[in-house]
């Protein structure tokens, strides 16, 4: 599914949404130190910073900051990865015969080894477009690393050392669902080139959006205050008892647009991560299905206001060509207005189910289709003014890049 309307308008900035939700400025990746992209806030909760990891009574048993790096960071990995890039051809300066050259250009991030077979999961920004990538261990042993896939609508990568296993040290996946607002947490990573840095702080909000290297939306991003920079990305997020619940990978760089932590990071949630993990072994890709529209909550004032049928469900604002939302008929808007500032676009289909269950948010349907896979069919329940209506939509292929 394509990123959200709100997501396409901002540049640096996003604007709040219907309902009162915040916005916050550019988030920047944190690896390459290049580009800037926008995350949407739905709630927003601080915490104390912490030194030490304490107890948490729902699983097992806490451990320390400094027991958990301990026993974590000889698994986490530097990694570096080498492009290159022409050089426009300048007949004035630095190159008289006006011709084209290349340039060598290097990327740091951080990764985390999964297994004993050496595969090492890292973040898609960090190596997108790497002729080559290195990795280096806790030993400042140094190997050249494989590319097994890559995922840019997750922003996950995977990557395979040849290395024994006496040599690598797996970290212990655990279950981002199971997180919660408050909870402690810890980074290890690459901050800047500082090798297997560790930082402490807690979970200051779930269910974020971020949008992807492809333009795509990452959903259930986990917000944290752990202090995160250039060079923590693909780096783990760890709870108290050690094991990796996320995978780090922007940060919120504030109104200055400094790259530096301003107290506001953002990691994949490894449940999402071990999925992809999964297809990239299989396959060396993911095949994302797609349904084909752009939507937006309908509003209760909305709904009055231009007495929609429903006053709950989507609105159907886009449907793009060639895509089964289009070949199983559905409708976007033609009318554009505007209330208290907001555009909405109407006269469109609106979306109410979608494979029996009821829709009210984009992120819900779109938790919907990711449970498909493309070819499978998904039957959706609208209304087209006021006659309710259903259709079985044919899932396709998430496209490389975002429609316009």
């Amino acid at each position: 599914m394509r990123k959200d309307s709100l997501i396409k308008a901002a540049a640096l900035l996003v604007a709040a949404v219907a309902g009162g939700a915040v916005a916050l400025a550019g988030a920047a990746l944190v690896g390459v130190g290049e580009g800037t992209t926008t995350v949407r806030e739905v709630i927003r909760d601080f915490g104390p910073r912490v030194n030490e990891v304490s107890s948490d009574t729902r699983s097992g048993k806490a451990m320390t900051v400094n027991q958990i790096y301990r026993i974590a960071a000889p698994g986490v990995v530097q990694v570096t990865s080498t492009t290159k890039v022409q050089i426009p051809a300048d007949p004035f300066f630095g190159n008289p015969f006006g011709l084209p050259s290349t340039e060598t250009q290097r990327a740091l991030g951080s990764g985390f080894v999964i297994d004993k077979a050496g595969y090492i999961v890292t973040n898609y920004h960090v190596i997108r477009g790497a002729q080559s990538v290195q990795v280096s261990f806790s030993n400042n042993g140094s190997m050249k690393a494989e590319i097994v896939g890559s995922d840019p609508s997750t922003d996950v990568a995977l990557l395979k050392v040849k290395a024994s296993s006496r040599a690598l040290k797996p970290l212990d996946l655990g279950n981002s669902d199971a997180v919660g607002v408050g909870d402690q947490v810890v980074a290890i990573g690459n901050p800047f080139g500082l090798e297997r840095s560790i930082s402490a702080g807690i979970v200051s909000a779930l269910q974020r959006s971020l949008p992807s290297p492809a333009g795509m939306t990452i959903d259930h991003v986990i917000q944290t205050d752990a202090a995160l920079n250039h060079g923590n990305s693909g780096g783990p997020l760890l709870n108290a008892q050690g094991e990796v619940i996320g995978v780090n990978s922007a940060i919120e760089t504030g109104d200055s647009g400094s790259q530096g932590n301003v107290g506001i990071g953002f990691a994949i949630p490894i449940n999402t991560v071990r999925d992809v993990v999964a297809q990239l072994k299989a396959h060396g890709h993911v095949d994302h299905p797609f349904l084909g529209v752009d939507t937006r909550p309908i509003e209760p004032s909305i709904a009055k206001l231009f007495r929609l049928p429903v006053d709950h469900g989507l609105l159907v604002e886009r449907v793009f060509n060639d895509t089964g939302a289009a070949r199983a008929g559905l409708r976007g808007g033609t009318t554009q207005v505007v209330v208290a500032g907001e555009s909405y676009l109407l006269g469109g289909d609106e979306i109410v189910k979608a494979g029996g269950m009821e829709v009210a948010s984009t992120e819900r349907l779109r938790d919907i289709v990711s449970q498909k896979r493309p070819g499978d069919t998904l039957k959706l329940e609208y209304y087209r003014g006021a006659e309710r209506r259903t259709a079985d939509v044919k899932l396709g292929r998430q496209p490389p890049t975002p429609l316009e």
